[in-house]
């Protein structure tokens, strides 16, 4: 039944019979090696029903670059990183917003949650991640991200969404907690405020997920803050084994423990202090988390 439960008209370039052939027999090798039935579990979580006349949501997201991107990289989940998952039946139904630590140079963290959610949950979830803006500027991910439903970060997109319902990636550290160095890493980089407000405006709770894993992926010795600025870029971390051509990411162990809900009440226009105090119960969770989930591991690589 590959592909009869996500049918739809395409957008743009993918309106072929090529990319659709493709993309079919794509999920049709990728189940029979995992074992599972991915346009299954895919029908059962992706937002078929907000699609327009053209195959897209409000968004972008098209189903068939949806299926190929995680044809693909469902491999990287289940056979590089073999991640192991761990609370999460601990995400309530309906809008949720997912706030994890961030780390990994490139944002895989966000990747394997968002495959987690969708493909090892018993209730499984299709959730968007929160782009930084300097995104929208890259060749390639500045279509490929919409294309698979992931937003620009804004207030007002985020606000759509959750009124929606959706569940919400959230990486409040932003490019500072993505670009850390290998000695800084599993140490948390100060959260911004806006989740919070965003929280309180919805009435969403907050499920906070740590990630062990991600930060020796692509292991940073510096960042190269004064020549970053000077070529507009967030960060520009000197990665040994980049210079070696080893260019995919190593096949460290991810763990994700997705903790029990957090529920805040409070005005979302209060002043900073009142703010912060509640973003702090919530990175001090995930420091937590953080820290218990490497003090438990035994390895890196396994």
């Amino acid at each position: 039944m590959v592909g009869s439960a996500l049918a739809a008209p395409r957008v743009g370039d993918t309106n072929n019979k090529w990319f659709k052939a493709f993309t079919d027999a794509l999920m049709s090798l990728s189940s029979r090696i995992t074992g599972e039935d991915l346009d299954e579990q895919l029908s059962r979580c992706l937002p078929v029903r907000t699609l327009n006349e053209i195959g897209v949501d409000p968004f972008g997201i098209d189903i068939d670059t949806t299926r190929l991107t995680i044809a693909t990289l469902v491999h990287l989940h289940r056979y590089w990183f073999r991640t192991e998952v761990h609370g999460l039946e601990n995400v309530p139904s309906g809008r949720v917003l997912l706030v994890g630590n961030h780390s990994g140079q490139i944002p895989l963290d966000g990747v394997v949650i968002a495959l987690a959610m969708a493909l090892d949950s018993e209730h499984p979830r299709f959730p968007r991640a929160m782009l930084e803006r300097f995104v929208s500027t890259l060749p390639f991910f500045s279509v490929w991200f919409p294309r698979v439903g992931q937003v620009l970060g804004t207030p007002e997109n985020a606000r759509h969404l959750l009124e929606k319902d959706d569940a919400l990636i959230v990486f409040p550290e932003g490019v500072k907690g993505i670009s850390k160095n290998i000695s800084e890493r599993y140490k948390l980089a100060p959260f911004g405020p806006g989740f919070m407000r965003l929280a309180l405006e919805t009435r969403s709770p907050i499920v906070p997920v740590a990630v062990i894993g991600a930060e020796e992926q692509y292991p940073s010795l510096t960042d190269l803050k004064g020549l970053a600025r000077v070529l507009g870029l967030p960060a520009l971390p000197i990665i040994p084994q980049l210079f070696l051509g080893m260019w995919f990411p190593l096949p460290t162990k991810y763990r994700l423990y997705f903790g029990e809900p957090l529920y805040f009440n409070g005005d979302p226009d209060d002043d900073d202090a009142a703010i912060e105090e509640k973003v702090w119960v919530v990175q001090a969770t995930i420091q937590s988390m953080v820290n218990r989930g490497v003090k438990e591991r035994k390895a890196i690589f396994w």
